[in-house]
């Protein structure tokens, strides 16, 4: 595959997130899709791992201060840019937003196609791991995850639409994608104290 180059460094990244994203929330999403696109890219693109993984920890760079549909992604290129960012970066990053703004660019290459099916996705996963009393992804379950993915009115935020149009993408049905999705969460939840030490 082809090799990817994001323009900027993970660390520094990090420091951009930061800069930009003060409420833990948000630079926990950030830290949570990382891991979650790593994961992906050890499977599909493991050549390509850095740049997944910088795509998913940047991919709301802006949200926090830009929350507005038509601004989301294309506030965060100037300070993307001046950072180093590439052209496949911003390209990255912007394409998740798609369907909120049919301006924005369209997911084309795999990785595009993942962000868009698990962003959402970790949200919905980590709101009903919250729920449960281990408060542990590791032993959730794909039977779990239906039964909050069909009641609309739990973590009503994360879009059931998106999901579901991210695994059509990518060329799963939505069990596939709940697997992979919950086993690569998974992949880094034994190490989460590492994990959270990175947000230090």
């Amino acid at each position: 595959m082809e090799k990817l180059n994001a323009g900027i460094a993970r660390d520094d990244a990090f420091e951009l997130l930061k800069a930009h994203n003060k409420e833990p929330f948000h630079i926990e999403h950030g830290l949570v899709l990382e891991g979650t696109m790593r994961a992906f890219a050890r499977e599909f693109d493991p050549e390509n791992e850095e740049f997944w993984g910088i795509v998913g920890l940047l991919h709301d760079l802006d949200w926090e201060e830009y929350p507005v549909t038509e601004e989301h992604t294309i506030k965060a290129e100037p300070w993307l840019r001046e950072a180093g960012g590439t052209d496949e970066l911003v390209h990255a990053i912007q394409s998740h937003n798609s369907h909120l703004d049919s301006n924005h660019p369209q997911p084309e290459l795999f990785m595009e196609k993942v962000l868009y099916a698990v962003d959402e996705l970790t949200g919905l996963i980590g709101a009903a791991v919250l729920m449960r009393p281990s408060k542990s992804v590791m032993d959730f379950s794909v039977k779990s995850l239906k039964k909050k993915f069909k009641d609309k009115h739990f973590a009503a935020g994360c879009s059931r639409e998106v999901i579901a149009e991210g695994a059509e993408l990518c060329g799963w049905d939505l069990n596939e994608l709940f697997d992979r999705t919950i086993k690569a969460m998974q992949s880094f939840a034994p190490d989460k104290d590492a994990f959270e030490a990175g947000k230090a």
